[in-house]
């Protein structure tokens, strides 16, 4: 069976100054060189072997990559890649991946590799992050139980040749974490089931020093947090629960500054009105949110943030049962909001109800939810970018401009008060969805706000790019990892206290 937790790290940087004698390339399986299109490779290092000889090849363009070998006796591959001097992190991204696909398709067991962002110097550490970025995904192996000979050799160390002043640990660290989203979200539904990930959560917390603490359904109840119990009602199991997890630096006041919350549905059947086959395909990864949430945190404690952090991660699944919730029953959330069951498929904004209300009593400044919430969303942007709300402007801007840096981008919707009237019910304070589909990020974010007290700054973020066929950006796999970078930029960026 797969790991709970990633076996690998990404692999190390070492930043080197100079550059190295063409004859001493064969230490490396491969030497990866990013140019702007309109430049030429230059100096001692690649006036000689192929990297001429590649340029030559044709005209460059940007995302142009041109691999071949040195004739050395590690025969070390060359890959020679293009990027426009104004293209935007996520493109830059994109073309750095290009060049690491290239490298490791090649040299699949590549165990030290260099990069070489040859470009000018107020962009040099950008791109050489980018590279780096790339080489972390493409070198990660997402969980499986397939019988293999050998394991195969991973990338261990990336060499940063004539390296400008990069944030090398930032990079490690953040690699890391949208590593670890991918694998959680990766983890087969009877590996990672809610018990598995209370034990996960214990390691993680013994490892990096936070404070866990678990809700479980009987205190849930006493809590009177009936609309996350409605949603685990249906399971076979009573070991659902809530997280609550705490990074707080020393010397920091009790009070959390910052609240991330995940949606952990770890299999949607859709309940009671159940899913056709392709829809519940892949229904595992619908604990997406709750990854990232955990792997920000995880990451930030590793990093020493300056920030009291929490992370409340919602931990159920959605199964089809005889004491399965339905529709037209009225719940009780534990802020005392009633809710009117419409579709037992509108699990996540349920889940997230109470998590929401939950965070929100400990009066973090901010709550930013992380959630594979709607089809509305991936309709609206496709998954090539995610969906953003917000109440408080400041914060859009904070997270608008994380996502332009980080490359995971976000795109802000409105939720105006006027579409609460879609939410109208005759039995109870809120019907939890309409009837109809139209504009459901919409309607779910005006539902979620609901268990938000209107003096905290609060986000939502659906999770649109989660997955998508072919990998995003830099990562090649289907799920992505979307959010960590994100949430982490905004974290490690951000000017308010």
């Amino acid at each position: 069976m797969p790991s709970l937790l990633p076996s690998q790290q990404a692999p190390r940087i070492r930043l080197l100054a100079g550059m190295p004698d063409a004859s001493r390339l064969d230490v490396y399986d491969a030497v990866l060189l990013l140019l702007p299109t309109d430049d030429k490779p230059r100096g001692r290092f690649v006036d000689a072997g192929p990297w001429q000889i590649l340029h030559r090849r044709g005209k460059a363009a940007h995302g142009t990559v041109r691999g071949a070998s040195f004739d050395n006796r590690r025969q070390t591959q060359a890959v020679l890649g293009y990027c426009r001097t104004d293209a935007p992190p996520f493109e830059l991204l994109r073309v750095a991946g290009v060049l690491a696909q290239r490298a490791l398709g090649e040299r699949a067991d590549a165990a030290r590799i260099a990069v070489l962002a040859q470009c000018p110097a107020k962009m040099r550490a950008a791109w050489q992050e980018a590279l780096y970025a790339a080489l972390a995904a493409h070198a990660f192996a997402l969980p499986a139980d397939k019988r293999r000979d050998a394991p195969p050799r991973r990338l261990g160390r990336v060499d940063v040749l004539d390296a400008a002043r990069m944030d090398a640990r930032r990079a490690e660290v953040i690699a890391d974490a949208t590593n670890l989203a991918r694998h959680l979200t990766a983890l087969p539904p009877n590996v990672l089931d809610a018990g598995a990930y209370r034990r996960l959560l214990a390691t993680l917390a013994r490892r990096h020093r936070l404070r866990l603490r678990w809700h479980g359904e009987a205190q849930l109840a006493r809590l009177g947090a009936g609309a996350f119990l409605a949603v685990a009602r249906g399971n076979a199991r009573r070991d659902a629960g809530i997280a609550e997890l705490r990074y707080a630096p020393r010397g920091r006041a009790a009070r959390p500054q910052i609240a991330l919350v995940g949606k952990g549905v770890l299999f949607d059947t859709g309940g009671t009105n159940l899913k056709p086959h392709k829809a519940m395909l892949d229904m595992h990864t619908d604990m997406a949110g709750s990854a990232v949430a955990l792997a920000t945190l995880v990451a930030a404690a590793r990093l020493r943030i300056p920030v009291v952090l929490d992370a409340w991660l919602a931990i159920t699944e959605n199964s089809i049962g005889p004491k399965a919730y339905r529709p037209q029953e009225v719940i009780r959330a534990v802020n005392g909001t009633t809710i009117q069951v419409i579709h037992s498929d509108a699990e996540g904004r349920m889940a997230l109800a109470d998590t929401l209300a939950l965070a929100a009593r400990r009066r973090p400044r901010v709550i930013i939810d992380f959630a594979t919430l709607t089809g509305a969303c991936v309709y609206a942007l496709t998954e090539r970018m995610s969906g953003l709300f917000a109440s408080d402007a400041q914060l859009a801007e904070a997270l608008l401009t994380a996502a332009q840096a980080s490359g995971e981008r976000l795109w802000q919707f409105p939720f105006p008060e006027d579409y609460d009237t879609d939410l109208d019910s005759p039995t109870a304070d809120i019907a939890q969805c309409a009837v109809e589909g139209k504009g459901d990020h919409i309607l779910a974010t005006r539902f979620l706000q609901r268990f938000v007290p209107r003096e905290i700054a609060w986000a939502h973020v659906d999770l649109s790019s989660a997955t998508r066929r072919g990998g995003l950006a830099h990562v090649p796999t289907e799920i992505t990892g979307f959010g960590a970078r994100l949430a982490l930029t905004y974290l490690l960026d951000r000017r308010s206290p």
